[in-house]
């Protein structure tokens, strides 16, 4: 058992999810882990049968799992920031993520996931290990 009960599956190398993960720093029981780690692919694997390189919030409390712009729009609400942000953020997601990855040199394009869904059964048997490798959020981009 762990203290985390969200957890941010994001890409390391990408400063825009990076931003998402710190903007969670003062939500309690949210920890990040970066996607390339192995509990993190264990959890995507066994959620979507692969693991899409994309932006992932899953909250062991409601059983969701938040993918691509919905991720970005929950983290959003999260945080605590206002809904125009949040439809902002939610809306311009795949355009905000090309253009920080064009600034910065960042290879990669994120797969199209996109949405909220059940947890599965084995993604819910996956996120212990995934919250057990967490670490909150404020330490992200160190």
């Amino acid at each position: 058992m762990t203290d985390y009960h969200g957890v941010l599956v994001y890409d390391g190398e990408c400063p825009f999810c990076s931003a998402a993960a710190t903007a969670l720093r003062r939500v309690e029981g949210v920890g990040a882990v970066e996607w390339a780690d192995d509990p993190a692919q264990a959890f995507l694997a066994a959620q979507f049968g692969e693991a899409p390189f994309a932006l992932v919030f899953a909250d062991e409390r409601e059983c969701r799992v938040y993918v691509g712009r919905e991720a970005a729009r929950e983290l959003c609400d999260r945080a605590g920031m206002p809904v125009l942000v949040q439809d902002i953020v939610g809306d311009n997601y795949e355009s905000m993520a090309d253009a920080v990855r064009t600034v910065t040199g960042v290879e990669g394009d994120p797969d199209p996931y996109h949405g909220e869904y059940p947890m599965a059964d084995g993604a819910a048997e996956a996120f212990d290990e995934l919250a057990a490798n967490a670490w909150h959020t404020a330490k992200v981009g160190r």
